[in-house]
């Protein structure tokens, strides 16, 4: 893994997921931290087996022991680029053992008026849905087809216009942005130890978790292989999609 190593969502080429931070050799970290446990002197003075993945997942992790807390040493920041707002509102719900830093709409909107100005496509700035069939929380089916999307967009630029004009007009744009669509694109910074990650791909990875948050889940999990990939490979035989209770 490196630093800046971009994730592009295979959905939406807007959204991205940019590992900015991250603590080398998680897996050996975590046995270091577990192997105080039971070790006669200070563990920097131990040799480190050479497979700690394998025996972070013996020891803590197999057969339910549920020894989550050498888990939350190691940590990771990612910088979340072009999700809409209802995903970040989604996932900042999780505060145990997350940072969040969340782009301030008071001081940023400088891309909504380049979207009046057709400088931006209207896409890469507020999130619509792909047209397709899809189901309401009842369970009843739906079609969003391409002209409903293209009307959508439609809305979105002239929304977009308003606010220029209130822009232009002095107002701040801490009062234009209740003037846009909801899901405008937002871009933020979290930082997760592997315990608080896994509690997130727990709840949000499941497949009645709404749509983009499971592709945020989806991208998430993606670095979260090849940064712990022996606990990661675990997770996913034992964990990822199957609505357990998060640890």
């Amino acid at each position: 893994m490196m630093i800046n190593d971009l994730k592009v969502c295979p959905h939406d080429y807007n959204m991205s997921v940019a590992v900015i931070a991250f603590t080398p050799k998680p897996e050996e970290l975590i046995w270091q931290c577990a192997h105080q446990c039971v070790s006669e002197n200070p563990t920097w003075m131990s040799s480190c087996t050479p497979y700690p993945g394998e025996a972070v997942v013996k020891h803590l992790l197999s057969g339910n022991r549920g020894h989550y807390s050498p888990l939350e040493a190691p940590a990771i920041t990612f910088c979340v680029a072009g999700w809409p707002h209802s995903t970040m509102q989604q996932i900042t719900r999780h505060r145990t053992g997350v940072h969040f830093s969340v782009q301030s709409f008071r001081y940023t909107g400088n891309k909504v008026v380049d979207v009046a100005d057709s400088l931006r496509p209207v896409q890469s700035v507020f999130y619509l849905r792909p047209e397709g069939e899809y189901l309401e929380r009842s369970g009843k089916k739906y079609l969003y087809t391409n002209e409903q999307r293209a009307e959508d967009i439609r809305f979105c630029h002239t929304a977009a216009l308003h606010y220029k004009s209130r822009i232009g007009q002095g107002f701040s744009h801490e009062q234009c942005r209740s003037l846009i669509p909801f899901d405008i694109r937002q871009d933020f910074c979290m930082t997760l130890n592997v315990r608080s990650l896994m509690h997130i791909l727990d709840l949000r990875a499941k497949k009645d978790a709404q749509l983009e948050i499971q592709w945020l889940s989806d991208t998430l999990f993606v670095c979260f292989e090849e940064w712990c990939p022996t606990i990661a490979a675990w997770y996913k035989q034992n964990r990822l999609g199957k609505a357990r209770l998060s640890p």
